[in-house]
C-alpha cells in the first residue's frame, strides 16, 4: 500500500508539471547555436596581452567583433588583432590611457562609429607595482593604481551605459588577492577589492535594465605582467602554492568571460567566478 501511495504521489507531481500554465524552460533555441557571441560587439581593455589577449581570441572564436584597448604596447596589440582576425571576425585597435575619463568617452565613440553598437564591456586593464613596505608605496603609486584598475571601470561604464541594451553584459577583472590580500601588493589588492564591491553594487543598479554585471577573479595566471613586475625568484615560485601546484594560463581564464558574456549566463549577475587553481574562496 505504501509503495502504491508513493507511486501515486510521483504521478501527481509529474501531472502538476504537465499542467503548469507557465512551463519551465529546459532548452532554448540559443543553446544549439555554435557561436555564442555571434555578431556581438565587445570592448576589452588591456586586450593586447595576457588575460586580455586570451579574452579577445575567445570572443572572436564565438563570433564577436572586438575593440582591443591597449596602452603603448602596439606590437603586442597588433599580434592580438591578427589572432582575432584569423578567427574570422573584426578587430579595432584603440591605443588609450583608460585612467582618463575623456579617453574612455572617446573609446566608446570610436567603437560606435565603427560598428554602431556595444553589447559587451570587459574592464580588464590593470597595473601592479610590488612593494615590500607600506612606506615604499608613494601616494602617486596608490593614485595611479586606483585610476587604472578601478576608476577606468567607472568611466567606461558611464560612457557605454547609454548604448547598452537588454541582454548586454559588463564583466570586470578582479583577483584572488581581493579576498586574501598579498603582502607585496597592498594598493593592487585594495583596488581589486573595490572592483568586487563595484561589480556587486552596479549589478543591482542595472538589474531592471536587464544588463548583467559580473566579475572574474583570477588566481596566479602566467602573464607578461608577472614577468615584468616580479623578481626571478618570485617567478620560479609563482603559482606553486595553489592546490594544483602550478600557475594558470590565460587560455584557462578566458572561457569564464565567454560564459558570462553569453546567454548561458542570463540568470547570473553580481557574481564573481574564481579561477585560481583550486583555492577555496568565500564570496
Amino acid at each position: 500500500m505504501a509503495m502504491k501511495q508513493h507511486e501515486k504521489e510521483i504521478n501527481q507531481a509529474v501531472s502538476k508539471e504537465k499542467n503548469m500554465k507557465d512551463k519551465p524552460v529546459f532548452e532554448r533555441p540559443y543553446d544549439r547555436k555554435p557561436q555564442k557571441l555571434l555578431n556581438k560587439v565587445a570592448i576589452i581593455t588591456g586586450g593586447d596581452s595576457g588575460i586580455g589577449r586570451a579574452i579577445c581570441i575567445a570572443f572572436a572564436r564565438e563570433g564577436a567583433n572586438v575593440a582591443i584597448v591597449y596602452r603603448k604596447h602596439t606590437e603586442d596589440a597588433e599580434e592580438t588583432k591578427k589572432l582575432v582576425e584569423e578567427k574570422g571576425t573584426k578587430a579595432l585597435l584603440i591605443e588609450s590611457d583608460v585612467s582618463k575619463e575623456t579617453n574612455c568617452t572617446d573609446i566608446v565613440e570610436k567603437v560606435l562609429k565603427e560598428w554602431g553598437k556595444i553589447d559587451i564591456l570587459v574592464n580588464n586593464a590593470g597595473v601592479q607595482f610590488p612593494q615590500e613596505e607600506v612606506e615604499d608605496i608613494s601616494s602617486e603609486q596608490m593614485k595611479q593604481t586606483f585610476e587604472i584598475n578601478i576608476f577606468s571601470n567607472f568611466y567606461l561604464v558611464k560612457a557605454a551605459l547609454p548604448h547598452l541594451k537588454k541582454g548586454s553584459s559588463i564583466i570586470n577583472t578582479a583577483s584572488v588577492v581581493a579576498y586574501r590580500g598579498n603582502p607585496l601588493l597592498l594598493d593592487y589588492s585594495s583596488s581589486k577589492g573595490a572592483i568586487v564591491a563595484f561589480t556587486r553594487t552596479l549589478s543591482g543598479m542595472l538589474a531592471e535594465k536587464h544588463i548583467r554585471v559580473n566579475a572574474v577573479a583570477p588566481g596566479p595566471i602566467w602573464t607578461p605582467l608577472i614577468v615584468s613586475t616580479f623578481s626571478k625568484e618570485h617567478q620560479r615560485k609563482f603559482g606553486k602554492k595553489t592546490p594544483m601546484k602550478r600557475p594558470g594560463q590565460p587560455a584557462e581564464v578566458a572561457p569564464a568571460y565567454v560564459f558570462l558574456a553569453s546567454e548561458d549566463a542570463s540568470y547570473i549577475s553580481g557574481q564573481v567566478i574564481h579561477i585560481n587553481g583550486g583555492e577555496p574562496v568565500n564570496g
